[in-house]
């Protein structure tokens, strides 16, 4: 790392005053974080000093951050339920375009930006965690600005959408209108970035409701949204892509007006504007970055592979499918949240540098983890007859659920282990053995397995489908979980206190 660095050593970044020099007097803040305070200015502790953990309340804290940004993220995902079911008033074809539209979205920029964000999850966390603060602040604004270079070759592909989605959909007017929502979905694309982005800046510093405030005010607009476009305006689909697009360029500026009114404690890491220093030293960020858009895409394009092989199988199948990956995105919303608000508080204590406290939350948050999953696959056994019974009138349909739905829910328990095992993976910037790990298992093992099973001499239909995901994601967690029993994390230590030099 460079010694002489303009953006990571000034005493802008390095929180330092006079009165650091005086002795402190201890407490403990709203997150759980030990500070000092002098004079009225509040610092973190030395980061030999190990801050007191508990079961009790790492559950509890865990519990408080978890909560907002579970319903965070559900309200983003309304955005696709509201546009399916737009579109489905417009027609079938509509329909299917719409869904093959955010299916292609998804894959080819939506992940990416997702991806990009998980590096956050590790930098600010570890820089906020070791007291440079500013440093948080100068993150958000690299990422920003990577964000904004990302969406050039996403937009890319997603203007050049209609031409070649004609050469993979059999039926042009299905894809001319996919084509067209990704081209209208385009303008929205930088404000879904730039918010995920932003979300990682205030949970850094504890807040987790900052981004529920936001959609809780832009989720009933996209509704509305919607319907004045594409009833009011007669825009037809590309009114319902420009109403997911104004929702998402709306999300980072009220999240900007939130921080600046009602959170201004937030601001204390904001080094000001900085737009010479955004675009340099993207050296750590784009090491994290590329194995987290691995991790997060290697998932989705393994999920979406197994959708299209299904309608090889019957249109049943294909139907029943559609119903179950449904279900598991839905069910999916409730430990990923959690492993992010599980990774930024590990990444804190890795930030600070104390190693034994750091080893007791990840036990801390495994056990809590496996409580979640245990939950997620009594539940969905518990409600596979309302589901079958709610989402077909198909006999057929029905009975491929339920035969399937155990096996599905038993996915469910190892996505929730997978979800704690990659998020503390990237708490401790370890982002590129995940990536490798992901990638491997998916395509080295799940999806042939899946193929062979499906259509290989067993001919298990959609039960064999799902046995690949089922045993990619056990192993997923078991080797993650060998890896961060066996591991140095002590050097991940030193390379976090090395990147805030």
């Amino acid at each position: 790392m460079e010694t002489l660095r303009h953006s990571e050593t000034t005493p802008l970044l390095n929180d330092f005053t006079p009165s650091d020099l005086e002795p402190p007097t201890s407490h403990h803040n709203q997150n759980g974080y030990s500070t000092s305070v002098n004079g009225g200015a509040t610092h973190l502790k030395s980061t030999t000093e190990e801050p007191a953990t508990s079961w009790n309340v790492e559950a509890k804290l865990l519990a408080k951050n978890a909560l907002p940004l579970i319903l965070t993220y559900m309200l983003q995902y309304s955005y696709y339920l509201i546009t399916i079911y737009i579109a489905g008033k417009l027609g079938t074809k509509e329909q299917a375009a719409a869904s093959l539209g955010i299916m292609i979205a998804k894959i080819t920029g939506i992940s990416i930006y997702e991806g990009l964000a998980t590096s956050l999850d590790t930098l600010t966390s570890q820089a906020y965690g070791g007291g440079k603060k500013k440093l948080v602040g100068l993150q958000l604004q690299r990422m920003s600005a990577l964000m904004v270079v990302a969406t050039i070759p996403i937009g890319a592909i997603w203007i050049s959408s209609p031409w070649f989605l004609q050469r993979l959909v059999p039926e042009p007017e299905l894809a001319e209108l996919a084509g067209l929502y990704m081209r209208y979905y385009l303008i929205g694309a930088p404000g879904y970035g730039l918010f995920e982005a932003g979300k990682r800046f205030t949970q850094a510093q504890g807040n987790f409701t900052a981004s529920l405030v936001v959609m809780i005010l832009c989720a009933p607009l996209n509704v509305f949204w919607n319907w004045l476009f594409v009833f009011r305006f007669d825009a037809g689909l590309k009114g319902a892509a420009l109403a997911t697009a104004l929702s998402n360029n709306l999300q980072p500026l009220l999240l900007l007006l939130y921080v600046n009114t009602f959170a201004r404690d937030l601001l204390e890491c904001w080094p000001g504007l900085l737009l010479k220093e955004a675009f340099q030293n993207w050296g750590d960020m784009l090491r994290l970055s590329i194995p987290g858009v691995s991790m997060i895409l290697s998932e989705w394009l393994a999920f979406e592979i197994l959708a299209f092989l299904s309608s090889y199988i019957s249109t049943p199948a294909l139907a029943a499918q559609s119903v179950l990956i449904s279900v598991t995105i839905i069910m999916y919303h409730i430990p990923y949240p959690v492993a992010i608000a599980a990774s930024t508080r590990f990444g804190i204590f890795i930030g600070r540098g104390t190693l034994a406290p750091a080893r007791k939350l990840w036990l801390i948050y495994y056990t809590i983890f496996i409580g979640i999953g245990v939950f997620n696959t009594v539940l969905l056994l518990s409600l596979r007859h309302v589901i079958a019974n709610n989402f077909t009138s198909d006999s057929d349909v029905r009975k491929l659920i339920l035969a399937t739905i155990p096996l599905v829910a038993a996915a469910e328990l190892f996505d929730t282990m997978s979800s704690i095992a990659n998020g503390l993976l990237r708490g401790l910037g370890r982002q590129r053995i995940g990536g490798i790990i992901n990638f491997g298992v998916y395509y080295g093992w799940a999806v042939p397995l899946s193929l062979l099973l499906t259509f290989g001499p067993l001919k298990l239909g959609l039960a064999g489908l799902w046995v690949g995901p089922l045993s990619g994601l056990g192993l997923v967690t078991v080797i993650i979980s060998i890896y961060l029993k066996f591991s140095d994390w002590q050097n991940a230590i030193d390379e976090a206190k090395a990147c805030q030099m």
